[in-house]
């Protein structure tokens, strides 16, 4: 097992001879070119396709053995890390990071603890790699399967989001991949010391810790030859805001899984109940409102009883409402609230406010989710069937929910163990992207000296 790491224990250096000189800290030594910054993002690359490789042939009991081991260096090295972690916070917070950013950022004893427990998950779950997805014997006697493999290279740029370091890792070692992290400079001290154990965690126990590597020393100039490392890199997933998102999906030429934002919808049905709206609301807005399956926007049907005691639960709370003239008018003077317009219903706010309208349909409200909607989660309350059925045919997203939380759509919450994000996108995975997502398929042709007439 991994010995306890010690704050001064040495950085990991990706490139010989270039540890600690990044064009983003030239006084740690002479400032990498461009050139250089490619060359040495290349090589890493490169040593990921290699570790890939062993990776595809470990058998389910040895990943096993790394996900344990790397919890287990978790909790040896909890200390370490939140050390590490209470440096980035001081550094945000200092900058004046939001609350949400850094409340993404933060780690605590109950998250490490979540990390370990979601690895352990992982290690209980199957190995999705061979699994056979289908098969048959041809008239010719040729003998078909298709099969799951490993993607190869999976790559993952990220932000301000240090728990994302360990479950990528985690997600892309059971599914016989190797991955390349680029964190950020928010996370900068926490993504060093987690790298550093899963690393760590992986060579004790025999695997390649060129597994696990980062770009993160190489700054944004990284990112970038990251994003163009079409041919060493097999798939590309960005995860944090929409600014994010887009420069990557837009600027990077290694194929992209796109995961969401989050602009999530609940309607509130005339039919709902009213003890269950207002949990489900506060659940879904108030539980943890920095991430991405928190609602956004509540649509309330005209005909519905429940909208005071919704309003006045979120309100104390400590949610702003950010309503329409309807929603105003009938919630008067008892409730504050503020105006909403359009950029409330586009927007993803992933802190404690909620825009709020009123339509008087089923229709209506599908057609307001449509035009503003990301694609993430929306959400249905009502006891009606075939309300809750014609919401669930017209809602096209990644993820519709019936009478619950929004902040299921997890691939924890699912059954999936850690997932790497949720995909809005339709192109080979949508939604929690778990284990099965991390893979591909190849065609398996067995036969016996048959030619094509």
């Amino acid at each position: 097992m991994t010995e306890a790491l010690t704050p001064d224990a040495p950085v990991i250096s990706d490139v010989s001879g270039a540890a600690g000189q990044t064009p983003e800290n030239p006084a740690a030594g002479v400032p990498l070119s461009p050139e250089d910054v490619q060359a040495a993002v290349h090589a890493i690359a490169d040593r990921s396709r290699k570790a890939a490789r062993r990776m595809g042939q470990a058998n389910r009991a040895w990943k096993d053995r790394a996900l344990r081991a790397i919890g287990t260096a978790l909790v040896e090295n909890r200390k370490h890390v939140l050390e590490a972690n209470a440096k980035d916070v001081a550094v945000g917070r200092a900058n004046g990071t939001s609350a949400a950013l850094l409340d993404r950022l933060t780690l605590t004893p109950a998250r490490i603890d979540g990390l370990v427990a979601a690895l352990e998950n992982l290690a209980g779950l199957p190995d999705p790699v061979g699994n056979v997805v289908r098969g048959q014997t041809l008239p010719n006697g040729l003998r078909l399967r298709q099969v799951n493999v490993p993607m190869g290279v999976v790559a993952a740029i990220y932000e301000a989001r240090p728990n994302v370091t360990v479950d990528i890792a985690g997600l892309a070692l059971k599914s016989g991949n190797a991955v390349i992290l680029r964190g950020g400079s928010a996370a900068a001290n926490t993504n060093e010391a987690l790298v550093r154990i899963l690393r760590e965690a992986l060579d004790s126990v025999g695997l390649p810790a060129d597994a696990v590597q980062t770009v993160d020393q190489y700054g944004r100039e990284g990112a970038n030859v990251l994003m163009r490392a079409r041919g060493r890199v097999d798939v590309l997933i960005p995860r944090g805001g929409r600014d994010l998102i887009q420069t990557v999906v837009t600027n990077s030429s290694v194929p992209v899984i796109e995961t969401g934002e989050g602009n999530v919808h609940i309607f509130i049905d005339e039919s709902a109940n009213e003890e269950m709206a207002v949990e489900i609301l506060l659940n879904a807005k108030t539980q943890r409102p920095s991430v991405c399956n928190t609602v956004e926007t509540l649509l309330v049907h005209s005909g519905a009883t429940v909208l005071p005691a919704v309003a006045k639960a979120l309100r104390s709370a400590g949610v702003t409402l950010h309503v329409d003239e309807r929603i105003a008018s009938a919630l008067g003077k008892d409730i504050e609230t503020v105006p909403a317009d359009d950029d409330d219903w586009a927007t993803e706010y992933m802190d404690l406010d909620l825009a709020v309208a009123m339509v008087d349909s089923l229709d209506e409200a599908v057609n307001h989710i449509r035009t503003w909607t990301t694609g993430h989660t929306e959400a249905i309350l009502t006891n009606n069937l075939a309300n809750a059925e014609k919401f669930i045919a017209d809602i096209d997203s990644a993820a519709v929910i019936v009478n619950a939380s929004t902040r299921f759509t997890d691939g924890g919450e699912l059954g999936l163990g850690a997932e790497v994000g949720i995909s809005t996108q339709k192109l080979h995975a949508r939604g929690p992207m778990g284990l099965t997502e991390l893979t591909t398929t190849k065609w398996i042709v067995q036969g016996e000296g048959q030619i094509r007439a």
